[in-house]
């Protein structure tokens, strides 16, 4: 690593494996064991490290006894209620970085990268339950990465790939996941519905121009409507076409791909199209065979 400023306002990180007391290695062991053992059901992980360590520097130790309160008790005292809250400005006080600030977990950019679900599959977000679209690029993304059809831990490939194949098949991921197979050329374009260029070129006074759309939308759609413009698909590699057998029930040649258009599984089915837009994209998609 470099630096033109000298590393200044940067903090860099290094693993170091005997770093601290056997008893401060055996409190990081326990937390990552718990966490593992219950990553299905709490799925942050509770800012555990940073706290052991913020602790550790503050030599924290809790001084105040902790009040206990029974479930069917109406009344709570003053001075439960005063112990209670100094033991938390105690706590949190400890917790407090030398700069002013209280550090905590930022995963924003993590957002789209959830952990694996139990059942096999992957959501859109950290405690999303399991969807079609996410869970295809995930499983296409360990393929790529090198994994095996049976690969990953826990068996992580095999147990997504049946996961797709009993919800339906990759045909069923929702319209940005058909997106991107289509590009990487596991999935034909004429399966995917129409994302037309040529409304970029519109007057913005037109209704559906896609400047009035939300910026996420607008900024994803850009990209995609050239690629479907230009129809654009990846190297067809000895890989590609192994994935093409593995996430459909029937063999990739014989597939209908104008038939499953809208086809979209119920998890990834938020907010069902209506018959008139069906019937909007059914006549983009036959608008240019008419010239």
């Amino acid at each position: 690593m470099f630096s033109t400023n000298n590393f200044h306002g940067r903090q860099t990180w290094e693993y170091d494996a005997d770093a601290g007391t056997p008893e401060e290695r055996a409190q990081v062991e326990k937390a990552r064991q718990h966490f593992y053992q219950n990553r299905f059901n709490v799925k942050p992980y509770s800012d555990h490290l940073c706290r052991f360590q913020l602790l550790r520097e503050k030599k924290f130790k809790q001084s105040i006894p902790q009040e206990k309160v029974d479930d069917d008790d109406e009344k709570i005292s003053y001075k439960t209620a005063d112990a209670t809250m100094r033991r938390a400005i105690n706590f949190w006080s400890a917790l407090q970085s030398p700069h002013g600030h209280w550090p905590a977990l930022n995963a924003g950019v993590m957002f789209y990268v959830p952990p694996f679900n139990e059942d096999g599959g992957w959501g859109l977000h950290i405690e999303g339950p399991s969807m079609m679209m996410c869970t295809v690029l995930n499983y296409l993304a360990m393929r790529i990465l090198g994994e095996g059809p049976d690969g990953g831990l826990n068996s992580a490939c095999s147990r997504a790939r049946k996961w797709i194949l009993d919800h339906g098949g990759a045909m069923y991921s929702a319209s940005w996941g058909k997106t991107w197979m289509a590009i990487l050329g596991v999935y034909d374009w004429e399966g995917s519905n129409p994302m037309p260029p040529e409304f970029w070129f519109h007057r913005t006074l037109v209704p559906l121009h896609p400047s009035k759309m939300f910026c996420y939308c607008r900024l994803t759609l850009m990209p995609m409507s050239y690629f479907y413009g230009k129809r654009f698909v990846g190297p067809i590699t000895p890989l590609i076409q192994q994935l093409r057998e593995e996430i459909y029930h029937q063999p990739y040649n014989q597939i209908k791909w104008p038939r499953v258009r809208h086809f979209c599984a119920e998890e990834d089915n938020n907010y069902p199209n209506g018959r008139l837009q069906r019937l909007m994209w059914d006549g983009f998609t036959m608008w240019p065979s008419l010239f």
